[in-house]
């Protein structure tokens, strides 16, 4: 049931950000994207934050996974950009893990046309009671521009574990917003 939820969030998810590519084509104009105001050009900063799980992530163990992340970054060239995250989750239901703290590093490539962005990273995630993982991740999400500079951006993502696959992999949807700077 879950992963049939999952599938039916993640189409959702997909129309909406062909939905929103539409009418953010109309945000800026051919002369725009040429200008310093093009919101992934080489030498900006990003510094973001997201809120994931909301049962809206499945793993082998919980029945609440709750997470924070804020993350860093800074465009190496233009729509590439090179990131650092730390983040805290909690895990309900029986999990012996329930706190959870997470340090890692990733890119983003972003598709200018029409705001996707394609994620890889990889954290380390520790907690008490002798858990420790590395968990590489792979993300597909929207950048939805509030203004030229704010963004929401939904994400879906996928992080797999090698401590122990079954428990501790997880997939799931991610909200957060971020900030664009100049540098």
């Amino acid at each position: 049931m879950k992963k049939t939820i999952l599938m039916v969030v993640m189409t959702l998810f997909v129309a909406i950000a062909a939905n929103a590519q539409y009418h953010r084509n109309s945000f800026y104009s051919a002369s725009d994207r040429s200008d310093a105001t093009t919101p992934f050009l080489k030498d900006k900063v990003y510094v973001g934050a997201s809120l994931t799980g909301l049962n809206l992530a499945y793993n082998g163990t919980s029945d609440l996974n709750l997470g924070l992340n804020a993350q860093g970054g800074y465009f190496i060239m233009d729509n590439i950009m090179v990131l650092g995250n730390i983040g805290y989750s909690h895990v309900g239901g029986d999990d012996p893990t329930p706190d959870v703290f997470s340090i890692g590093v990733g890119g983003r490539y972003y598709i200018e046309q029409n705001g996707i962005f394609l994620g890889l990273g990889a954290k380390y995630k520790h907690a008490n009671h002798n858990y420790n993982d590395v968990m590489p991740s792979v993300e597909v999400g929207y950048s939805f521009f509030l203004n030229r500079t704010v963004t929401i951006e939904p994400a879906i993502y996928y992080e797999q574990s090698f401590t122990n696959h079954s428990k501790y992999s997880n997939v799931g949807l991610r909200v957060g917003f971020g900030i664009y700077f100049e540098r």
